[in-house]
């Protein structure tokens, strides 16, 4: 390899180093151990905006696990997270409060509608990336709602 070439690819390889993460966030998510889709995307069946948050559950994880932020409209104050494979919603985060409600195993269910307004309890801290054996906590869903 000439040293022009060796010059180029050392120079291009050390700007992409310093390249600002926010500025490429589709490929600097694969180094991060967790993050939220960039953009919403609408259910027009059920009027609720949604997007995926990625987590691997261990450092050690290969890929990255998956589940669902849910936003209502018609529910502004919350963004529900919902398991996919479990087929149920676990839990919200409170835009105004700032914290997140776990609802306990029992109260757990594939419909919203289904749960109760008292299962939801008082907002806390947000809690561990699903099955994660180090207990790190999940990232607060980005502020960036839907526009109506």
């Amino acid at each position: 390899m000439s040293k022009l070439r060796w010059f180029v690819l050392v120079v291009g390889m050390a700007s992409l180093a310093g390249t600002d993460v926010g500025s490429n966030q589709a490929e600097a998510h694969y180094a991060y151990r967790q993050y939220y889709d960039t953009s919403w995307s609408y259910n027009t069946t059920y009027s609720y905006h949604y997007r995926r948050y990625y987590y691997k559950p261990t450092v050690q994880a290969v890929s990255y696990s998956y589940h669902y932020t849910i936003y209502y409209p018609s529910r502004p104050r919350y963004v529900y997270y919902y398991n996919p494979v479990k087929r149920y919603y676990w839990g919200r985060y409170d835009l105004e409060d700032k914290g997140y409600s776990m609802l306990k195993e029992e109260d757990r269910k594939e419909k919203l509608t289904d749960i109760k307004e008292e299962a939801f309890p008082k907002p806390a801290a947000m809690p561990a990336i699903p099955d994660a054996d180090d207990n790190v906590k999940i990232e607060v869903p980005p502020n960036d709602l839907p526009k109506k």
